[in-house]
């Protein structure tokens, strides 16, 4: 029987006897040098030969067919320590960030694309045309109606306490400082987020889901110029004056539910609402709208094209985007309040 052997460092076995040499190294003899789990060279009778790495084996006895004797079997074992393993290399490779911080990063970048966009003078002017009527003759109704409402429930609070306090002519100019600076900007946003907001929230994430974005970047149209910036600019031109005539008909709401009920002239509260008023709380009011349609735009816009999951991805986008607005409303009205009214207010002491 021809007889192979080979140098390994963790094992040692022979087909009829074992040695250890002084270097450290074991010898192990198989008998047939065909198994040889390696590329080896074989040198003369008997093969000799040395492993270019060493391996970690497993013996086994097994009968051998050529003279009764038992044979020894090296097996290589898979489980090798020698390699380095993967898992510290794949430990962040699956990790991705929360849903809601890469969509306010979007948010962030979608901005700036409409703003740089915009500048560039790349704007789909038809269809901005379009989504300005959306946005503004098509939600007049609605706002008025609220606004109505809102003021004539003001004036119920106020009047009954500042007439019972020999106030009645401070009513007015209080009225109109509370619609002018807070009541008419937020509750006009509050409106527009929640009938605009959601639409179109649903509609890019409708379109996202179905593919039609990436159909417009294969047939050369950036969907950043034909389906967000014209909301954006449309949202942001039109909630100003929405929130100018809602002021106007909170007022006169207000008014005319003070003469009726509680008897307080349209006159007194016309005249306190003249003197109390300055331009600065007009301009205001107008500059918080615009900052609260830019919210809602970009968040609308921003959660509908990052919409994964179908029906029920859109869904989800469209709640998480009128929540997310109002939010958002909420914390820059409070921001740019701070800002706009600072110390010591001296409206209401002409009245």
């Amino acid at each position: 029987m021809q007889t192979a052997s080979y140098l390994h460092t963790f094992s040692y076995c022979s087909y009829r006897r074992s040695s250890v040499k002084a270097d450290g190294w074991n010898k192990l003899q198989i008998p047939n040098s065909s198994q040889l789990p390696e590329k080896v060279g074989l040198i003369g009778k008997p093969q000799t030969c040395k492993l270019l790495r060493p391996l970690k084996t497993r013996l086994c006895a097994v009968p051998s067919t050529d003279d009764g004797h038992p044979s020894v079997s090296a097996l290589e074992d898979s489980n090798t320590n020698h390699a380095p393993t993967s898992e510290g290399k794949t430990l962040f490779s699956k990790w991705s960030p929360p849903r809601y911080l890469w969509r306010g990063f979007s948010a962030l970048i979608l901005a700036g694309q409409v703003i740089i966009r915009t500048l560039k003078g790349k704007v789909h002017w038809k269809n901005t045309l379009q989504q300005l009527k959306r946005v503004g003759p098509n939600s007049v109704g609605v706002c008025l109606l609220t606004a109505a409402f809102v003021g004539m429930a003001f004036t119920i609070q106020f009047v009954r306490e500042f007439t019972r306090l020999g106030l009645s002519r401070a009513v007015g100019g209080v009225l109109a400082l509370a619609f002018a600076r807070e009541l008419s900007p937020v509750v006009t946003s509050i409106v527009v987020a929640g009938r605009i907001g959601s639409a179109f929230a649903a509609e890019l994430g409708t379109m996202q889901v179905s593919e039609q974005t990436d159909t417009l970047r294969v047939l050369g149209s950036n969907p950043v110029d034909y389906l967000v910036t014209p909301r954006v600019i449309a949202t942001c031109t039109a909630l100003p004056f929405l929130t100018l005539m809602c002021f106007t008909v909170g007022m006169a709401s207000s008014a005319l539910l003070a003469d009726g009920i509680y008897g307080v002239s349209i006159n007194i509260i016309l005249e306190s609402a003249r003197k109390a008023l300055k331009p600065w709380d007009i301009i205001s009011a107008m500059i918080k709208s615009q900052a609260f349609g830019a919210i809602i735009s970009i968040v609308s816009c921003a959660w509908g094209v990052t919409t994964m999951g179908g029906a029920k991805g859109v869904g989800e986008s469209t709640t998480s985007a009128v929540v997310i607005s109002l939010v958002g409303i909420f914390i820059a009205d409070f921001v740019l309040s701070y800002f706009f009214f600072q110390g010591v207010g001296d409206s209401l002491k002409n009245i």
